[in-house]
């Protein structure tokens, strides 16, 4: 049974960040599958990506959309909800109802905009934490995040030690890399230099309706490094519009016509300034920022690891989870790591949309840990 749940907590215990700035107050919301048993062991704790949310499985009622990843969670699927209760949160900082840029600054009775404070993800990662403490789970026993959600994931690990007894990450990394911070950086200047920005200042009811065409211009450079150059060849080919000439100065193939639509969709449903923020939030990651190297960062984990990378994955490549493994392998703890590559031409979003050639892997890797 799903049993979905939407619920708000508000917090009035300042948050200390990273930054050295200070959120006085803040909100978090979550949703939750399934049902918490008695000792309240049976919790897995999902972690979302860069333009996720906390709806990650099932469908409101009056929607036709589901959970971005509805076919992994619920009844007999890969993260079971007739077994396990399970818990999504929207982190700080996005635009699904958690404390965000849009929200009120207290101090000053006005939205933040861009006052609102740098976050990173041990940030958004501690107020989870406080979040799960108010709820009285003290632990958890996997804790599963892709891309942006498995660097929460490594984090809650690292810093967390005692929290989770599995740690899944697909598609991810310990520290963001050169090429993604690159592919970034197109989408971030093009959201700046829009004229419709207005430096923050934007109408947000009038961007819902009509978009931003720097945020499309940015979503439609994530979007070639989200997939692959063969899952584009499949896709598309080099087929064209047919409503379109071909000597049509501007006739579209049908691989054009894709990117306008994902990229001027996109800024009628996710906000400007909570892409800039996660996006900075994703660059500046680097587990390694506070520790000497890769093997003094990874060494407080206490949780057995499951790594799973696609070979397609042009955002995170495979190399970027296996040095995660080699690490393991080097400091002598080989049994608490497993690392699994999954043969996909899809790319980065492989780990939304081809569910079916890992959910085995997360199936085993939580029943295992019940088991033991």
């Amino acid at each position: 049974m799903l049993n979905i749940k939407t619920q708000k907590c508000k917090f009035d215990e300042p948050l200390y960040l990273e930054s050295g700035r200070i959120l006085l107050e803040y909100e978090l919301v979550y949703e939750t599958y399934g049902t918490l048993n008695a000792k309240k062991d049976n919790v897995i704790v999902v972690c979302h990506a860069l333009t996720g949310s906390h709806h990650a499985a099932g469908i409101y009622q009056n929607d036709s959309k589901a959970g971005w990843w509805d076919g992994l969670i619920g009844s007999g699927k890969g993260i079971d909800t007739d077994k396990y209760f399970v818990i999504c949160v929207s982190i700080l900082g996005s635009c699904y109802g958690s404390t965000s840029p849009l929200s009120i600054d207290k101090s000053s009775g006005k939205q933040y905009r861009l006052k609102f404070p740098v976050l990173t993800i041990s940030d958004v990662v501690k107020a989870q934490m406080r979040l799960f403490k108010q709820l009285g789970i003290n632990k958890a026993r996997v804790l599963i995040g892709g891309s942006l959600g498995g660097m929460q994931a490594l984090c809650f690990a690292i810093e967390f030690a005692e929290f989770a007894e599995r740690v899944i990450m697909l598609a991810s990394t310990y520290q963001t890399q050169a090429w993604a911070i690159a592919f970034n950086k197109i989408g971030i200047e093009a959201i700046l230099k829009d004229p419709q920005f207005k430096n923050g200042q934007y109408d947000e009811n009038e961007i819902k309706q009509n978009g931003l065409n720097g945020l499309a211009y940015g979503r439609m450079v994530g979007h070639i490094s989200f997939l692959s150059p063969k899952s584009m060849d499949m896709k598309f080919g080099r087929n064209f519009v047919q409503t379109d000439g071909l000597y049509e100065l501007l006739g579209r193939f049908e691989v054009d016509r894709y990117m306008e639509y994902n990229g001027y969709n996109f800024p009628k449903r996710f906000d400007p300034l909570s892409y800039l923020y996660i996006v900075k939030m994703m660059n500046i990651f680097d587990c390694t920022r506070h520790y000497d190297s890769l093997k003094d960062a990874l060494a407080p984990i206490k949780a057995r690891l499951s790594l799973i990378s696609f070979k397609g994955d042009l955002l995170f490549p495979p190399s970027c989870m296996r040095e995660i493994y080699d690490t393991f392998c080097d400091m002598g703890r080989k049994e608490q790591v497993e690392y699994i590559e999954i043969d996909s031409d899809y790319g980065h979003d492989a780990f939304l949309v081809e569910i079916e050639k890992f959910e085995m892997y997360v199936k085993r890797a939580i029943e295992r840990e019940i088991k033991e």
